[in-house]
């Protein structure tokens, strides 16, 4: 089993950046012309990290960070709900401030997790086969095209999940629609720093996986922490 010098710091990087993400999507801002979720400012780099993941490690070690970040999302909505059920001490007044941030809608919940492990399976997925595709040549080939899918799965699913019946559904196509387009933007923009890194971390790993014998399946776990071909 075959150990990295960085990879457990960015899967770590990755699970705050998915909590953080979570902490402050309940407030809506105004950019511009867009209403958004303040997640919108930190989670779309979830995807950069997918990318990351998968272009210099592999399918397995993207699959196991989505997975930690899974579970990650579901303890910090259990311990909201719990803390927040637990009575307040007396002298205590921030109760109603902090059942605001922390009080996860259970439908929003539920709609956040299937679409945040389907997006970003999604995203893993397509770039491991897009590289296979190209030989490793092109890598913004693979991580705009695997935003693409990525995001439009993520997207459709929560949106289409947190607002059916309460919502007509030319609502819901047009927030899917300026949503995906923002997030896309986002991540193309970061095109460049997502090459600079992994160029960085494949020199520093020595490594530039080819999922060539990988089982793509979200359920297999490997104990090795890269699974795919050098």
């Amino acid at each position: 089993m075959r150990r990295y010098k960085y990879l457990d710091a960015l899967v770590t990087a990755f699970v705050v950046v998915l909590l953080v993400s979570n902490l402050v999507a309940q407030k809506i801002c105004q950019i511009g012309p867009f209403t958004v979720s303040g997640a919108v400012l930190l989670f779309p780099i979830t995807y950069i990290f997918g990318d990351i993941f998968t272009e210099v490690y592999g399918y397995a070690a993207s699959r196991r960070a989505i997975w930690l970040g899974f579970f990650a999302m579901a303890l910090l909505s259990l311990m909201g709900a719990a803390t927040i059920a637990l009575p307040p001490a007396p002298g205590w007044h921030g109760q109603a401030a902090f059942a605001q941030v922390f009080g996860f809608i259970p439908r929003i919940l539920v709609a956040s997790l299937i679409a945040y492990w389907a997006g970003e399976f999604a995203n893993s997925y397509t770039l491991a086969r897009m590289k296979l595709l190209t030989g490793g040549r092109w890598l913004w080939t693979r991580t705009i095209g695997s935003t693409i899918v990525g995001q439009a799965v993520d997207t459709t699913v929560v949106i289409v999940l947190t607002f059916v019946g309460t919502v007509d559904w030319k609502t819901i196509g047009q927030v899917i629609v300026s949503s995906y387009v923002l997030k896309v933007a986002y991540e193309t923009l970061a095109t460049p720093i997502t090459y600079g890194v992994v160029i960085a971390l494949k020199r520093a790993e020595k490594v530039d996986a080819f999922d060539r014998k990988e089982n793509f399946s979200p359920f297999v776990f490997n104990t090795d922490s890269v699974s795919a071909d050098e």
